[in-house]
């Protein structure tokens, strides 16, 4: 049994693996403020709740890019989870020729969705990949044919252009990030839904045909992320869909530091 462990910045995502199956999968806040015994009971509980054995846990892998969590979601492992963790580091351990010109500020979790999008695809398709990330802060990674992280795009998510339209103008009420019936707003909080939904969605269309004509014309785009559900049923800019590629991703680099 692997527990495979994705620290983000909105979220901690805990998988439990047999083999290469993904047994279960649990989300948490993340808040900087906790300690290694909350994070611990916590997952205890999970464990308990879904009648896993918390002592046939065999390893534990881990990818952060919240550095002041990543001491305390390791000592939580070892306390909790009776094994020291292989924490992922892009530059070192995680197996993939990183193309950057800085290859330290990749984070884990993109090189592990990179790793795994080749592994699934690149490797059978022969074609370049493009990962896109759609959450709270939204990126884009590029992947060579032969397996190669290029490079990509960061950019805000639409949540964040919420909170700095209703910040930055009085008059204008909050609106909530969701597909409005219509494009053009009949009121303004339709208005505003509209603007944050299609602006996106075509921020999204832009960038991945920009990617392609810049990788050569063809590329296979993969969508993961929390807002992707509500982007793939508006857009063909996506050949895939893949909810659990950071942890699948996290599996593949600890399988490749077995004897």
């Amino acid at each position: 049994m692997l527990v495979a462990i994705d620290i983000g910045n909105t979220n901690i995502v805990l998988g439990v693996f047999e083999g290469a199956e993904l047994v279960v999968s649990w989300r948490l806040l993340t808040l900087r403020e906790r300690t290694a015994d909350e994070v611990g009971l916590m997952v205890a509980g999970l464990f308990s709740h879904r009648r896993l054995d918390i002592g046939r846990v065999d390893a534990v892998v881990m990818g952060s890019v919240v550095p002041p969590l990543t001491p305390i979601l390791r000592t939580m492992a070892t306390r909790y989870l009776g094994r020291d963790p292989l924490v992922v580091d892009p530059t070192t351990n995680a197996g993939m020729p990183i193309l950057y010109e800085r290859p330290g500020e990749v984070g884990a979790d993109r090189i592990a969705n990179s790793i795994a999008a080749y592994e699934q695809y690149g490797r059978r398709l022969g074609l370049p990949l493009i990962i896109a990330d759609l959450g709270t802060a939204t990126t884009f990674d590029a992947v060579t044919s032969q397996g190669e992280y290029l490079g990509g795009i960061i950019c805000p998510g639409p949540q964040i252009a919420a909170d700095a339209l209703f910040q930055r103008a009085a008059r204008l009420p909050r609106g909530d990030v969701r597909n409005p019936p219509h494009v053009i707003g009949r009121t303004t909080v339709g208005a505003i839904e509209s603007g944050l939904f299609y602006g996106y969605l075509g921020m999204v269309e832009g960038l991945m045909k920009r990617m392609t004509g810049e990788l050569g014309g063809r590329a296979t785009g993969i969508a993961t992320g929390g807002l992707a559900p509500l982007v793939l049923p508006e857009t063909r800019a996506f050949e895939a869909h893949e909810p659990d590629i950071t942890l699948h991703g996290l599996r593949i680099i600890w399988e490749r530091h077995q004897p």
